[in-house]
């Protein structure tokens, strides 16, 4: 990717500006995650334990849909919903789909 090319895409401007207090949640799911499954492990995506995004991100717009805010583990539904989708959409990016 050239200068150009990377200057064209708003990472901060387009994205992290826009969703700032979302983007945190979204990051509370991920330590969460990390400490369930690796605890005093480096922040990492371990992927053999994130397999099912499609399923698991309907499994919590469901809750949230029904008045559940809150997962069994205090993290929000929907940035579980929100985590699963850039999980889905990041697995399909590095897949080469267009």
């Amino acid at each position: 990717m050239t200068a150009q090319q990377r200057k064209e895409i708003p990472v901060f401007t387009g994205f992290m500006a826009y969703f700032p207090l979302a983007i945190k949640e979204v990051a509370k799911v991920s330590k969460a995650g990390n400490d369930q499954h690796h605890k005093g492990t480096p922040l990492h995506w371990d992927r053999s334990k994130s397999t099912d995004e499609s399923d698991a991100l309907m499994r919590h717009l469901l809750d949230h849909a029904s008045g559940e805010i809150f997962d069994t583990d205090g993290q929000r539904h929907l940035a579980k919903v929100c985590w699963r989708a850039l999980a889905f959409l990041e697995k399909e990016l590095e897949k080469g789909v267009k």
